[in-house]
């Protein structure tokens, strides 16, 4: 998406790194401890860098560290990574609608840059893809800007902490203030009962199965939303379908 100059022209570019811009500070810090896990964790400074840059996944990159410090086998290692990742097949299918008319490589491109929060914002942006050229290219030039503002906090955080990790103590704890990014965004989408109660029982489900290997608690907790989110639309489209007066 990045190398297509109309998206760097076009206004809805500046609008997209206008809306990340506010939890960029979380992004960077989670970044910046990210980086420091890394070379703690055993990796030198070149593989970290390289982990970083082919990855761009902070969730798995952490959840594989421990692993890679205890010389885990690498079947295992790319198993927590696939499990973690897994939410990024339903961001796929979601983007599909607005991504499906472009050339391969465009597409590929989109999806390493395109993170939760890039997802999420553009989501909220756009709840419906645009028939039209010209809404489409809003479209992509929103989310280029929003991920290009996105990749470069992370960024630049990791290969700070990358490069510093003398100098960070782990103690700090910045990486913290990524969690409270992601918090405060997801609240904002937490705008019906029916979002509130998805996400109280996924979480009841993440906590419960928090022992379970590999992370899998929270794939557990994605299912369970899945099923639950089915289940209720399922619910209301029969209750409509319903004649009054009748038994459904």
């Amino acid at each position: 998406m990045f190398f297509l100059p109309q998206n760097f022209s076009h206004p809805a570019f500046k609008e997209g790194l206008r809306s990340i811009v506010s939890v960029c500070v979380g992004i960077f810090a989670w970044g910046l401890m990210t980086g420091v896990a890394m070379v703690n964790s055993g990796l030198s400074q070149a593989d970290a860098l390289a982990m970083t840059l082919l990855v761009f996944a902070g969730s798995s990159q952490l959840a594989v560290l421990p692993l890679l410090a205890v010389n885990a086998p690498w079947s295992v290692v790319l198993a927590t990574a696939f499990c973690v990742n897994l939410r990024f097949v339903v961001f796929s299918a979601h983007m599909r609608a607005y991504l499906a008319h472009y050339p391969r490589w465009y597409r590929l491109c989109s999806s390493y840059f395109t993170a939760d929060i890039t997802y999420v914002q553009f989501i909220q942006r756009f709840p419906n893809p645009a028939k039209d050229i010209e809404g489409q290219q809003v479209e992509q030039a929103y989310l280029a800007g929003n991920a290009f503002l996105n990749w470069a906090s992370w960024m630049s955080g990791s290969i700070l902490g990358i490069f510093l990790t003398q100098y960070i103590p782990a103690q700090w704890g910045v990486g913290f203030a990524g969690i409270l990014a992601l918090l405060g965004l997801t609240c904002k989408m937490l705008n019906t009962p029916k979002r509130w109660l998805v996400a109280l029982l996924a979480s009841v489900a993440a906590c419960l199965t928090v022992a379970w290997p590999l992370k899998l608690n929270i794939l557990f907790a994605m299912v369970v939303s899945v099923l639950i989110c089915l289940g209720l639309e399922r619910y209301t489209m029969l209750s409509h379908q319903t004649p009054k007066g009748s038994t459904p």
